[in-house]
């Protein structure tokens, strides 16, 4: 009997030792992973798809504090044949990043309009982490890829800009800029990006121009053109006013 009972503990140790690594590691690698995935898809979905951006930007009296810009995008496409690789997860900084690759003959875009690739192979490196506070330098860099398809929106398909000043006594009493841009684009590809010491993000994207006709149905000014932009995102905003301390 002692036997027998000596033997179902030794057991039971034996499991509990092989299983407590999986039981400490937890889901956060699975979580991280998972955005990823979905990061990746949603970029893929932006480049072949396209999506509609629009842009407002204010600035007052030449003052940079006075900046006021906001840039809205969005994208919606059902998608099929993506394929996910290349997936690794950092235990140290919670972020994890993945690839997603589709081939395509041809697709409807968001405009509505079909669109002949001729198989052509797209890819797309998304990333994701486990918890807000781990993810601020993905945060950064989503906002340079906005900001870029920002830039190549306002090359490719032009902006309204106004603005007023006055002068009184030769002195600059007041002055205002303000530009739009709504404009939809695809095909766009990333060809670099990074993260400067401090977090701070930069992307760097291309586009022919031919392709944004395609989308469109129309021509487009600078036909043959290749357009290259660098999007730019902060990780922490140096404008933002400290929290009061509770009394």
């Amino acid at each position: 009997m002692i036997s027998r009972c000596f033997k179902s503990i030794l057991i039971l140790l034996i499991c509990l030792t092989f299983s407590a690594p999986n039981v400490l590691a937890g889901n956060k690698k699975m979580m991280a992973i998972m955005a990823a995935k979905n990061d990746a898809m949603r970029g893929l979905t932006e480049q072949v798809y396209g999506l509609k951006i629009r842009s407002s930007e204010e600035v007052k009296n030449m003052a940079a504090d006075s900046y006021i810009g906001t840039t809205d995008s969005k994208t919606s496409a059902t998608m099929s044949g993506i394929k996910i690789s290349d997936v690794i997860y950092d235990p140290k900084q919670d972020i994890a990043r993945a690839t997603a690759t589709m081939t395509s003959n041809q697709i409807v875009n968001i405009e509505g309009a079909n669109v002949a690739l001729s198989g052509k192979v797209f890819k797309h490196v998304g990333f994701g982490a486990s918890s807000p506070s781990s993810a601020g330098p993905l945060r950064a860099l989503r906002a340079a890829q906005i900001d870029a398809y920002k830039q190549l929106a306002q090359q490719i398909a032009g902006f309204t800009l106004e603005s007023q000043s006055t002068v009184e006594n030769y002195m600059l009493k007041s002055d205002f800029i303000k530009t739009k841009v709504q404009a939809s684009l695809a095909f766009a590809e990333v060809v670099d990006f990074g993260w400067d010491q401090s977090g701070d993000a930069y992307v760097k994207m291309v586009i022919k121009v031919d392709d944004v006709a395609a989308m469109l149905g129309e021509p487009v000014v600078g036909a043959g053109e290749l357009v290259e932009v660098e999007g730019q995102g902060a990780m922490k905003n140096d404008f933002s006013k400290p929290k009061a301390a509770k009394k």
